[in-house]
């Protein structure tokens, strides 16, 4: 029997392998994917101040380096948010694998093309391993505990836990990586309007002088995000004019964090938590910061020989302490963007200055929000929402 398997090469389970493995835990990981990393289900943008617990990103893993965000009212007009240290735009299938690659070299065995169909429980009614199949060969393994980072769209944390997405909590995503487009290289560039992109937001992250990946979230509905993402390129023959060099689609939560992610040998991390931010989606820092944090819990539990509920619901305490309750706040601010019209947000592109918007995606100062929203005797119902 080994210490931890872990089921999902993504961020959230390589950086919990990478931590348990150099604590001298023995810990497998298994990915369904052929490839770890690919295909990419993300718009590739991280802060470089995340590698302060992510790591020295080699530069193999960064298409292009960026200076903060573009911030486009509905009616064209915008704000230019400057990042202190600036941020990345990456290539995620370099990047996932060297995050696998980083937890192999500490001591995790990690497996691609591994389809785990169940957790097995042992006699006690604890999580103490999975079924899988790997190249048609049927398998069991039995481990101390068990980890989930599947993401948002397994049945497995469901089967454990009965954790699943509420359709209204979750965006349906559709990007397109093109080139030869013509947009500035240095911001990332968000389009917020519900006409455009309704509850969500149109992205245009660049990985190079005429090369970005663009995209767009909206709350799932019978129109499709592919007809929404057809409207926005009429609208901008710059970008437009390139061609298509990979589609990717997929759904993203944008709240319902889980409250209680264990049970006896049982632990659910990352995005299968809905460890998300809910305002831009981006979940690569919540996901290792959740692997990381479920990590600390589970080594301690593993030393004390105790991987109860009781004992591992210190990873609920961690980790709401130190991140849910920022990003509830950060929740808070989503259902008050999605509340107004377009008109509304053209307002507030006179209303609110550059550093405003970078704290608000922090969920800090929304008390700014509120006061400005609070203008309007019709929004101050929703601007209390933010107090």
């Amino acid at each position: 029997m080994i210490d931890v398997i872990v089921i999902g090469a993504g961020p959230a389970g390589t950086a919990c392998a990478k931590k348990l493995a150099e604590e001298g835990f023995s810990v497998k990981v298994y990915d369904k994917r052929a490839e770890i990393g690919a295909p990419k289900r993300c718009g590739e943008g991280i802060s470089e101040a995340s590698q302060a617990f992510v790591g020295k990103i080699p530069d193999r893993c960064i298409a292009r380096k960026i200076k903060g965000a573009r911030l486009y009212a509905p009616d064209g007009r915008y704000l230019d948010a400057i990042l202190t240290q600036g941020g990345f735009v990456l290539e995620r299938k370099v990047f996932d694998k060297w995050l696998a690659e980083e937890a192999a070299k500490v001591g995790a065995v990690v497996q691609a093309n591994t389809f785990i169909s169940d957790v097995v429980k042992d006699e006690r009614g604890y999580f103490a391993g999975v079924k899988g199949e790997f190249l048609g060969n049927e398998f069991t393994e039995k481990a101390r505990v068990v980890v989930c980072a599947t993401g948002a769209e397994s049945p497995l944390r469901n089967k454990a836990l009965g954790v699943f997405s509420k359709v209204n909590l979750i965006d349906s995503c559709i990007q397109y990586e093109m080139t030869n487009i013509d947009v500035d290289p240095d911001m990332i560039h968000i389009y917020l309007s519900g006409v455009l992109a309704p509850r969500g937001y149109v992205w245009v992250f660049p990985k190079g002088e005429h090369r970005a990946n663009v995209g767009l979230g909206i709350i799932p509905q019978d129109k499709k995000p592919g007809a929404y993402m057809n409207e926005f390129l009429k609208l901008h023959p710059e970008i437009s004019k390139g061609s298509i060099l990979e589609v990717n689609a997929g759904c993203v939560p944008v709240g319902g964090m889980v409250k209680d992610m264990v049970a006896n040998g049982f632990v659910l991390c990352g995005e299968a938590a809905n460890h998300v931010n809910p305002i831009h989606g981006g979940g690569i820092k919540e996901a290792v910061l959740s692997g990381q944090m479920a990590a600390d819990t589970i080594a301690e539990c593993l030393k004390k020989n105790d991987v109860s509920k009781t004992a591992l619901s210190q990873f609920n305490d961690a980790w709401w302490k130190k991140r849910g309750n920022h990003l509830k706040r950060v929740e808070k601010l989503r259902e008050t963007l999605e509340k107004l019209s377009d008109a509304d947000l053209n307002d507030l592109v006179d209303a609110l200055k550059p550093e405003d918007i970078i704290e608000f995606a922090r969920g800090a100062k929304l008390s700014v929000l509120a006061k400005v929203l609070m203008r309007k005797p019709r929004l101050v119902g929703i601007a209390r929402h933010l107090l």
